[in-house]
């Protein structure tokens, strides 16, 4: 259901207790929502059937059908209503199982008004967003609840309507691109194109033609004129991921594109306009490499308006829950499976990890774990192999100079499928150079041998993205 302008948001707020049925009316009539209550499911679903409702706030300890068993029946009925889930018990087996049901996020009680209004507020905000942007992959959503997770999202709600220029800071897999594009989602630009591109994955040359373009004959290979990012940015958004991989004289030429919001393509002459906001990202320490001399000050300062750090899952270790439970949710559907959830040693072993390579990492074991779960919940044995065999193969690795590497699969009598075989082998080793790199492309790609675009094919193919 989508809301004309200046016209209220309407909340349904479900919970047994009656004085939060008095009092969370009261607090979110500030933003000016219109809030119908409900003492139970039944009578949820009663007035959910009859209205139509931008929200769901709802209790999961309730008489009669239960928390669970109403967010599911909720998201059968509109599954894109967002539907906000509160309970009074800190479980993870609950967190889980409402991200696997659809749920939009996680409400621990007892918890303040702005707490309440912040998560009604970005509820509603991912709404009008998923219907502005129908057809075209859905709306950008960070999850997490945890203090550092609704902080990020605070500030993104506070700098995305200027055009400040925004560094964002944190390891590699943590979401940073994601950040930018709530960034963009929220700003004026949304309608204008978001633009990414890594600086890290091309050569001096490839990365300043990307950049600004290059007109024909201007280095071997340029047999014709090119647009640069930039230029297709204009009216928009200009996400530029591992900026502090940019050489010395690639970075001259982005401050003077920062400064005069003009630039030349490669072999050019002629300065051309661009009105784009500059986003910018690094898991590398800029202050550190301006000390050291390969960033620019006036580049560092120029980009560093506004910094935005993203800290690694080991520190937000609330979120994992959430975020475990949504990739669960995408895998069984992607692969046709009805998992229900983690059992406790799974979720324990989630929990207890180190998770050097941060969400993409988390993503990836749940990935794994879906598709090879036979039964109806993922077990520690769908999840703990992977890191046990990390540890055994350390333990056990040949002395330097032995030559052996990895034990190859005996050929059993009735034969196997070579290419399956040999995939799946390509496929683990690049799991692993990956996450024993944190997820750096550039280290994984010369730690397995390979080029660059060699790996940054198959991580795409293996779907490893994040």
């Amino acid at each position: 259901m989508s809301r004309h302008s200046g016209q209220a948001t309407k909340i349904l707020f479900v919970d047994d207790d009656p004085g939060l049925r008095t009092v969370v009316p009261i607090a979110l009539a500030k933003d000016g929502h219109e809030v119908d209550t409900a003492g139970n499911g039944m009578e949820a679903l009663s007035k959910f059937d009859a209205g139509k409702y931008d929200l769901v706030i709802q209790d999961v300890r309730m008489p009669g059908i239960d928390g669970l068993e109403l967010l599911a029946r909720l998201k059968e009925a509109d599954p894109e209503t967002p539907v906000v889930i509160m309970t009074a018990f800190s479980t993870w087996d609950v967190a889980v199982a409402a991200m696997r049901l659809g749920g939009f996020d996680y409400l621990k009680k007892p918890f303040d008004n702005d707490d309440l209004r912040n998560m009604a507020r970005r509820a509603i905000e991912f709404r009008t967003a998923a219907e502005d942007k129908e057809g075209d992959g859905g709306a950008v959503r960070f999850i997490g609840s945890s203090p550092a997770v609704k902080e990020i999202l605070d500030l993104v709600r506070r700098v995305a309507p200027t055009d400040s220029t925004v560094v964002i800071e944190g390891e590699s897999g943590t979401g940073k691109e994601l950040v930018a594009g709530l960034l963009h989602a929220q700003s004026p630009r949304r309608s204008g194109p978001f633009i990414a591109v890594n600086c890290g994955g091309f050569s001096e040359t490839l990365l300043e033609s990307e950049l600004f373009g290059h007109i024909r004959g201007s280095f071997t290979g340029a047999v014709a004129d090119k647009r640069g990012l930039m230029e297709l940015a204009n009216g928009g958004t200009f996400f530029l991921d591992e900026v502090g991989e940019t050489s010395l004289s690639t970075q001259v030429r982005l401050l003077r594109a920062l400064e005069t919001r003009t630039f030349v393509p490669v072999g050019g002459e002629k300065p051309l306009k661009t009105d784009a906001r500059f986003v910018t990202a690094t898991n590398r320490d800029l202050r550190e490499m301006m000390e050291a001399g390969s960033f620019r000050h006036d580049l560092y300062y120029r980009l560093n308006v506004i910094p935005i750090r993203i800290p690694p899952l080991r520190e937000r270790r609330d979120d994992i829950p959430l975020l475990a439970g949504h990739f669960l949710a995408t895998y069984s559907q992607r692969f046709h499976k009805d998992l229900k959830g983690f059992d406790s040693r799974a979720m324990e072993a989630l929990m207890r990890h180190s998770w050097p390579g941060n969400v993409r990492e988390l993503q990836n074991v749940v990935q794994r774990a879906v598709s090879l779960a036979e039964v109806d919940s993922v077990g520690v044995e769908h999840i703990a192999p992977f890191w046990k065999m990390e540890a055994e193969s350390l333990a056990s690795a040949p002395e330097a100079g032995s030559g052996a590497v990895r034990a190859i699969p005996e050929l059993p009598d009735a034969g196997f499928d070579l290419e399956k075989t040999l995939q799946d082998i390509e496929s683990e080793l690049v799991r692993e150079a990956l996450e024993k790199t944190g997820f750096n492309l550039t280290k994984a790609a010369e730690l397995l041998g390979i080029s660059f675009r060699s790996i940054r094919y198959k991580v795409k193919k293996l779907g490893l993205e994040y």
